[in-house]
């Protein structure tokens, strides 16, 4: 099958659909734009599918690339014969490419290369055709001490060699082996001997087994990680019986060999050499190479997590246009203090000294109840970092000592904030602000818009990820920046009021045509319309195309603009209006009389149903948000650590992370408590996901304490979600 089938019968839908999204892939389409603006021509594939086919299109023309290589490689050996060109050809995964090429592949010279070279291949051919003949006998007649073969014995070692590296070339072979293992074999780790003490973090595993197949990725990469750190040994077993998987896999090879009577002289060396082969040759490989699937496999899947995790938190409910301070606190540093506007521009910054050594929680208060006055502050951000609920404890006495004041007060994961303070983008933005102002700033932000704030900041600095540094970096990258793309499209950019950050991440958008976007606005004041666009420098027709959709220009000539209908479906909408005889501010909102329409009856040559129906469906909200609504959570009073908790107490958290095994929840004690996967529900949860993401708050119950290893395992069973 050509790669465009291959994908249609992985997504299971039509060839068609594969071609004209691999069409306008080629054409630099992005993945956001073709879901949402191009379903006539794909038949509707939304942005799952086409990152699904995005993905093995990237890996099956990889495949086809080295596939020619090969073949050339071969070809040019004078070695490529029919039936090995049809097996190549038909190799559909690069495991079975490269165990089609290894008997060809160039290598170092071998003991094999030498044993032919010195002319010993007859023998092992002789040895394998008579198998009454007894190899010592026939091996008299190769020794040579001219090209090296001083006695018997040296020649029927290197017809060994010869043979040996025969086998662990055989591509069938080494799949069947392959399989086998991966379906009965086991992962075994056990600690290494005389580092308990330091191994103490991977207590878990320091005589640990469970077969391959099951093992769930964050144990992997535990296990590769205290191995890594010389703490673990890791090893792996062809099967829970070692001793049974080891014949079985060799019984694969002495009927490779059609090795039979064991009285037959010639059979008896034949076995041996199967057993050589198995232990030198083929298991040190399928080792390395299940290990590797192994790793990629929890890779992917650990990948996978942190990626619904991201989504989750950049598609978090904004407060909104809001004057909100940020507050990122510290002890012996002060908590810095930084209040934005509506619009997230920086109007006033400070550094109280509540907390130890200074202690000057009266004249703490003072500032924060003057500032919040002076400039009309709605809400107040609190980093969840060191001293954070000592700091939640001060606003706290801010609202009981100044009941004037109304403000509403949160507590914000600040990961990244640091990471964002420090880099060469903050500077840029705030050039005279200190770095350690700048914290707090992003802290204040991102509680009134999470995905304009945290796309300045890496992916993997955000905290919502395991084993993050561990995972293939570049598959990492790749995914966690769709992810951030397929976010920001989904939401939408004031385009009057987007950073270069969020302008970037735009459909179409390269990081010097945001800049120029921001620069022109600098220059020319607000835009009033999206054709103002064309004027921008470097942003051709393409890169129009692609991002007009998903840039918004609130207030301006025309309310479309303010919307997610691309200009260029603006004719669609004329139509309607001439059909209806409505005006389009008459359109707006209109839900009953937009639901009572026909889509069928607006539709021509280049939009059909599906874009008819998706205009209908946002001129009654244009320029939705599709994220939920805004809430807060409370944490318990006079619980700020871990040792302030107590076995069945009951309290509010926020969920950080969702892994495969359960969700991590804080609840305000600088340590994020663990509900496993089985204390998630009353009912069976096959998926985390199902049931919690990242952001909610939730009700959970402490049932175990561990200070010493820092851990919390809470429950949410018997206990109701807070939406």
């Amino acid at each position: 099958m050509s790669i465009n089938q291959i994908i249609a019968h992985e997504l299971a839908v039509k060839i068609h659909q594969i071609e004209a999204a691999v069409a306008l892939l080629d054409e630099g389409s992005t993945v956001p734009f073709i879901s949402r603006y191009r379903k006539e021509v794909t038949g509707g594939l939304d942005d799952t599918q086409l990152r699904l086919l995005e993905e093995r299109l990237g890996y099956l023309r990889e495949l086809a690339a080295r596939r020619t290589v090969i073949l050339e490689s071969i070809a040019a050996q004078e070695k490529l014969t029919p039936d090995l060109e049809t097996a190549i050809l038909a190799a559909q995964t690069k495991t079975w490419l490269e165990d089609l090429y290894l008997p060809f592949k160039p290598k170092r010279r071998t003991k094999a290369q030498i044993a032919r070279e010195a002319g010993l291949e007859p023998l092992m051919q002789a040895i394998l055709a008579n198998r009454q003949a007894v190899p010592e006998t026939l091996a008299k007649n190769y020794v040579n001490a001219e090209k090296g073969i001083e006695n018997v014995a040296e020649a029927l070692e290197g017809a060994r060699q010869i043979l040996m590296e025969t086998l662990s070339e055989n591509a069938p072979l080494l799949a069947d082996c392959r399989q086998q293992i991966w379906a009965q074999g086991v992962i075994h780790a056990h600690v290494v001997s005389g580092k308990e003490k330091e191994a103490e973090k991977f207590k878990d595993y320091f005589d640990f087994r469970e077969p391959l197949r099951k093992v769930p990725s964050h144990r992997v990469l535990a296990m590769l990680r205290g191995r890594n750190e010389n703490f673990l040994v890791l090893n792996l077993l062809p099967a829970e019986d070692e001793e049974r998987g080891h014949a079985s896999c060799i019984q694969k090879m002495t009927r490779e060999l059609k090795v039979g009577d064991l009285t037959q002289p010639a059979n008896q060396w034949l076995a041996e050499t199967a057993r050589l082969a198995w232990k030198t040759k083929l298991l040190p490989r399928l080792e390395l190479d299940l290990k590797n699937q192994l790793r990629d496999n929890a890779d992917i899947e650990a990948i996978q997590v942190f990626a619904h995790n991201l989504r989750d938190l950049l598609l978090a409910a904004p407060a909104g246009a809001k004057v909100t301070m940020g507050l990122d606190p510290g002890i012996r540093t002060g908590v810095k203090v930084a209040i934005v506007d509506k619009t997230g521009k920086v109007v006033a910054t400070d550094t109280i000294y509540p907390h130890q050594p200074r202690n000057d929680w009266d004249g703490s208060i003072a500032t924060l109840a003057k500032l919040i006055q002076q400039n009309g502050v709605e809400l107040v951000s609190i980093g969840n970092g060191t001293a954070s609920r000592e700091t939640d404890a001060l606003v706290a006495d801010v609202l009981k000592r100044h009941s004037d004041l109304k403000f509403n007060k949160m507590m914000v994961s600040e990961a990244g904030a640091s990471v964002y303070s420090a880099s060469e983008l903050a500077a840029k933005e705030f050039p005279n602000l200190d770095v350690t102002l700048r914290g707090a700033v992003s802290i204040a932000r991102r509680l009134q818009d999470p995905l304009a704030e945290l796309v300045k900041i890496d992916p993997k600095s955000i905290g919502v990820g395991q084993y993050q540094h561990d995972v293939n970096q570049a598959h990492l990258v790749k995914m966690l920046g769709n992810v951030v793309e397929d976010c920001v499209n989904k939401v939408g950019v004031d385009v009057n009021t987007a950073s270069v950050s969020l302008l970037k991440q735009v459909s179409g958008l390269s990081a010097s045509v945001s800049e120029n976007i921001v620069a022109f606005r600098n220059e020319n004041g607000a835009f009033k319309n999206r054709h103002q666009l064309k004027k921008v420098p470097r942003l051709g027709s393409k890169a129009y195309e692609q991002c007009a959709g998903f840039l918004r220009v609130l207030n301006g000539d025309n309310p479309l603009d303010a919307s997610s209908v691309h200009p260029e479906a603006y004719p669609v909408i004329e139509n309607i209006i001439a059909k209806t005889g409505k005006s389009i501010r008459d359109l707006i909102g209109q839900t009953s009389f937009l639901r009572a329409l026909n889509a069928e009856n607006f539709t021509d040559a280049h939009f059909g149903v599906p874009t008819v129906t998706d205009i209908l469906q946002e001129l009654e909200k244009p320029g939705r948000d599709p994220r939920p609504e805004f809430k807060s959570v409370e944490f318990k009073a006079g619980v700020e650590k871990i040792a302030d908790l107590d076995v069945g107490m009951r309290m509010q958290g926020v969920v950080t992370n969702v892994a495969n095994f359960g969700a991590f929840v804080d609840v305000g004690v600088h340590q994020d408590g663990l509900v496993h996967i089985s204390q998630l529900s009353d009912t069976f949860v096959k998926d985390p996901r199902e049931i919690v993401k990242a952001g909610d708050v939730v009700t959970v119950t402490v049932t175990e304490i561990d200070i010493a290893r820092k851990r919390i395992a809470l429950t949410m069973k018997q206990g109701k979600k807070i939406f």
